[in-house]
């Protein structure tokens, strides 16, 4: 395998931390090349000094004279703000993307690098919610792939290699349920911040955790399945799997199930997408399936977790309908995590911002963008008047 030059887009986050461990374990396939971070300025200088990234970026641009003082004397080149970003992106001296922002603002990066001709290793799940058409269509324009780093659609990629289009009747997307798996909705309404923060399996940013907590994750994740893999809606299946060892499953239209497992380790498959279609070893956790016991499944209780008919909906009415989902969500977990709302405040401002949303059929980046900037405002005036 030739040497990847690489670049990580929210190299400060859970997802970018670990892809570093990955590339650390093998210097000898990668290279980093450009280090990016919202505000983390310290975290982002010794990363890009560690691993000698050409480039760092700090996208809150008044943090950039921390950050070039941090890399003063280095090898590294400091800079600051979204422009440059998407400026370094366009380089040829960049191989593989790996975008690990959080939310709508790794739409553009993605977009950029897409039309640069990288390869998209894609971590950052709001990308394709928000805008999956235009990201597929630039996908297939540009011959950049875009290869699934969430642990369940990298499963879902690995059980379709070398499987026709054709022949696939359904994909079982798994979730391990969150922290309220067992929670009455009496207690759920009730739950705090430090409470949805305690994930059974994974460790994940905050965002993500308060997503998983009330199955939003699942149906944003439904929705880039829909994008990644050419599928409708009817045709992906979510299924609780609290064990979290079978991360997805594909069912063929003979009646076979391919499932893909593991130990709940993110470095697998972010491994997996850096390496593709190479498979180099892993220092990781292995399972051992003496110890196992049962491995089991039911169906979401869609009642006490409502978010994930949201979901549904929001891809079944398409066009902008996504992104305004998206946007309101980003801002009631923001205000979820501060203390100023409930728990189900969220889905109800989620559903209210959606029910009020003006529909564009075929959203452009820029209806995108407005999309995102009236809901989201829209969804901080709803978050004010609780």
């Amino acid at each position: 395998m030739k040497k990847r030059k690489i670049a990580i887009l929210g190299s400060t986050g859970s997802i970018g931390t670990q892809a570093l461990d990955v590339i650390g374990q093998h210097p000898d396939l990668f290279e980093v090349e450009l280090l990016t971070a919202n505000s983390q300025v310290d975290l982002l200088a010794s990363q890009a000094v560690r691993f000698g990234a050409n480039h760092a970026v700090i996208c809150r641009e008044d943090r950039y004279d921390a950050l070039a003082s941090a890399l003063d004397g280095t090898d590294t080149k400091a800079f600051a703000g979204m422009d440059s970003v998407c400026s370094l992106l366009e380089g040829e001296n960049i191989d593989l993307v790996l975008t690990a922002m959080v939310g709508f603002s790794g739409l553009r990066p993605t977009l950029t690098a897409i039309r640069s001709g990288k390869v998209i290793a894609l971590a950052n799940k709001e990308t394709l919610v928000a805008g999956g058409a235009l990201v597929m269509e630039a996908s297939r324009r540009y011959h950049a792939p875009v290869i699934p780093v969430d642990s369940e659609h990298s499963a879902i990629f690995q059980c379709l290699l070398g499987a026709p289009a054709e022949s696939v009747s359904k994909i079982h997307l798994t979730a391990s349920g969150g922290p309220f798996l067992t929670w009455p909705k009496e207690r759920i309404a009730q739950a705090r911040p430090a409470d949805a923060l305690k994930h059974p399996k994974w460790s994940m940013g905050a965002k993500v955790t308060i997503d998983s907590a009330s199955l939003m994750n699942k149906g944003l994740e439904m929705i880039e399945a829909k994008w990644l893999f050419d599928r409708r809606p009817e045709d992906i299946h979510v299924l609780v799997h609290p064990e979290s060892i079978i991360h997805s499953m594909v069912e063929f239209r003979d009646g076979a199930v391919i499932a893909q497992l593991g130990c709940p380790d993110m470095r697998l498959p972010i491994q997996f997408a850096l390496a593709f279609p190479d498979r180099p070893a892993l220092d990781v956790p292995r399972l051992d399936f003496a110890q196992l016991g049962r491995l089991t499944f039911q169906e979401p209780d869609r009642d006490r977790f409502p978010a994930l008919d949201i979901a549904f909906t929001a891809i079944r009415r398409g066009g902008n309908i996504p992104c305004a989902m998206n946007a309101a969500n980003e801002a009631a977990v923001a205000a979820f995590l501060a203390g100023r709302i409930g728990f189900y405040d969220i889905t109800n401002i989620v559903a209210a911002c959606m029910d009020g949303a003006d529909f564009v059929a075929e959203p452009s980046f820029d209806d995108l963008q407005a999309t995102h900037a009236e809901i989201r405002s829209r969804a901080e005036e709803m978050i004010g008047k609780l």
